[in-house]
C-alpha cells in the first residue's frame, strides 16, 4: 500500500469529527506508522480522537487485524487438539494462570500462553515465573512450538515478532494518556492472543477497585468489544465478568503467588481463587473438546486437582523451561525476603471493604511490583493476609503480615494497609465473585 493512498491529517480529522474509518484507512494507519511514515505527534493526534470519539466493532477489528499481521502469526497446525487460551484483565493477587494453564494442559487440551510482566499495582504472571529459580520465559519461536507439542503447554512472553505494532502503540498511549480506551485496550490485547496460534479463547474480565475498569458497565463493555473481534476472527470467545474488590486469595507478590499457586494445586487453594480457578479451567477444557458443557469441564478441572496430575504438569513445565523444581516441591525451602512485619487492625469489627488498588501499589511500595517498566522486583516481597471482606477482626489483631527486603519501606506500608481496610460494626453483604457470562450470544447473568 502507497504512502500517496491516504492523507494522514484527512484520517485524523475525520476521527476527530465521529466518523467511521474504513478498514483499509485503518490498516493504512498503522502500518504507516509500524514503518515510520508516520510520526509519533501524528499517531498521538489519531490515539486522541479515537479515545475521545471511540471506535466501533468493525473499526476494532481491523486495527486487532492491523496490529495482528504487523508481525508473524504462530502457525500451530502441527499441534494436535483445540489450542485454547485464558487472558485475565489484571488485578491484585491474580495467580490463576499458573494454577488453570497446568489443569488444562492435564485434561489434554493444549495451552499456548504468552503473558505479559506487571506494570503499576497489578502483578504480571511473567514476573511470577520469573521468581522461580532458572525458570526462562524467554524462548524464540522454534523453541515456543517444540515446549507445546512435548508439553500441552507453554508460558512465555511477548517476542520481538509477535504483534510489534501493539508494542509501539501500547508505549505511545501509554505517555499520551491514552490507556483507558475500551477499543484500544481489546485491539491490544486480541491482537496479542491471536498471534499465539489460538483456536479458542477464554477471558477473566475484572471490576472493581483492584482492576483496571473500575465499573462494573465498564467491564461489561470491554468483555463484549473482546468477545466480538475474537467471533470476528472465527475464534470461539467466552468472557466472564469477575469481582476485583478485594485481592484473589490470601498471597500478593511474586514467589508468594507461586506458593499459594502450588497449595492450589495441591487442593489447598483458597475458596475464592478455586473458584474462578475452575470455572475458566471448565471453560477452557469445553471449548478445547475435551468436555461437552462448562460444567462437566469443571468437574474434569477439579479431578485433574484431586488425582495430582496437574500439579505434575505443573512439576513438568518448570523443569521443561529450565526453573528449579526443588523449590515447588518443596516451597519451605525458598530464601524469603529479609525484613517481615505484621499489620494490626486498628478497630473492632467487620472488614466491610478493602481498596484493592491501594493495596496492589504497597506490595510495589514493598519491591514487588514495577513504577516504570524498566524497574527491576523482588520476588520475594508482598504480603500475605489473614483477614478478608466479611471477616471479624479485634483492635490490635495481625490482619495481614508483609515481606520486604526494604526495611525503611515497612512504616509506610504498614499505615497503607491500615487505610486501605474499612472495619464496621456490621458484616457486609456478600461479594458475588462472578457476574456474568459473556458469549456469541450475549450477556448472561451468571449464578443469579
Amino acid at each position: 500500500m502507497s504512502n500517496k493512498e491516504f492523507n494522514t491529517v484527512s484520517l485524523i480529522r475525520k476521527k476527530r469529527e465521529g466518523e467511521t474509518l474504513t478498514k483499509q484507512e485503518i490498516q493504512y494507519l498503522i502500518r504507516a506508522y509500524t514503518e515510520d511514515r508516520i510520526p509519533d505527534y501524528q499517531m498521538s493526534a489519531f490515539l486522541m480522537a479515537s479515545f475521545l470519539n471511540g471506535l466501533n466493532t468493525t473499526e476494532a477489528a481491523a486495527l486487532t487485524h492491523s496490529m495482528l499481521h504487523s508481525g508473524i502469526v504462530v502457525d500451530l497446525n502441527h499441534v494436535k487438539g483445540t489450542k485454547v487460551d485464558k487472558h485475565s484483565t489484571g488485578g491484585v493477587g491474580d495467580k490463576l494462570s499458573l494454577i488453570l494453564a497446568p489443569i488444562v494442559a492435564a485434561c489434554g487440551v493444549p495451552v499456548p500462553m504468552i503473558s505479559g510482566r506487571g506494570l503499576g499495582h497489578t502483578g504480571g504472571t511473567l514476573d511470577k515465573l520469573e521468581s522461580i529459580p532458572g525458570f526462562t520465559v524467554d524462548v524464540n519461536l522454534d523453541r515456543y512450538k517444540e515446549i507445546l507439542e512435548k508439553q500441552n503447554l507453554v508460558l512465555v512472553g511477548q517476542t520481538e515478532e509477535i504483534a510489534p505494532a501493539d508494542k509501539r502503540l501500547y508505549a505511545l498511549r501509554d505517555v499520551t494518556a491514552t490507556v483507558e480506551s475500551i477499543p484500544l485496550i481489546a485491539g491490544s490485547i486480541m491482537s496479542k492472543k491471536l498471534a499465539e496460534g489460538i483456536d479458542a479463547l477464554v477471558l477473566d474480565v475484572k471490576f472493581g477497585s483492584g482492576a483496571f475498569m473500575k465499573k462494573h458497565e465498564d467491564a461489561v463493555k470491554l468483555a463484549e468489544t473482546l468477545v466480538g473481534i475474537g467471533e470476528e476472527f472465527g475464534k470461539e470467545t467466552i468472557a466472564f465478568l469477575t469481582n476485583m474488590e478485594q485481592p484473589l486469595g490470601y498471597a500478593v507478590g511474586n514467589w508468594l503467588e507461586v506458593k499459594e499457586s502450588i497449595d492450589c494445586l495441591n487442593g489447598g487453594g483458597p475458596d475464592d481463587v478455586m473458584e474462578i480457578t475452575h470455572l475458566l479451567a471448565g471453560t477452557m477444557i469445553y471449548l478445547g473438546k475435551k468436555a461437552g458443557s462448562i460444567e462437566e469441564g469443571i468437574e474434569k478441572s477439579k479431578a485433574a486437582i484431586a488425582n495430582g496430575s496437574a500439579f505434575q504438569k505443573w512439576i513438568d513445565i518448570v523443569e521443561e523451561q529450565g526453573g528449579d523444581t526443588s523449590v515447588i516441591k518443596n516451597p519451605e525451602s525458598y530464601p524469603g525476603a529479609g525484613y517481615t512485619a505484621e499489620v494490626a487492625a486498628t478497630g473492632d469489627g467487620y472488614i466491610t471493604k478493602m481498596d484493592a488498588f491501594a493495596m496492589g501499589m504497597v506490595s510495589v511500595e514493598l519491591g514487588a511490583g514495577r513504577r516504570a517498566k524498566e524497574d527491576s522486583v523482588d520476588p520475594a516481597a508482598g504480603f500475605i493476609l489473614h483477614k478478608k471482606i466479611g471477616d471479624k477482626v479485634k483492635e490490635g489483631e495481625t490482619f495481614a503480615t508483609l515481606y520486604t527486603n526494604k526495611q525503611e519501606m515497612l512504616k509506610t506500608a504498614k499505615k497503607g494497609l491500615q487505610l486501605a481496610i474499612t472495619i464496621e460494626n456490621r458484616p457486609p453483604d456478600n461479594l458475588r465473585q462472578i457476574t456474568h457470562m459473556v458469549d456469541k450470544n450475549g450477556l448472561h447473568n451468571y449464578g443469579a
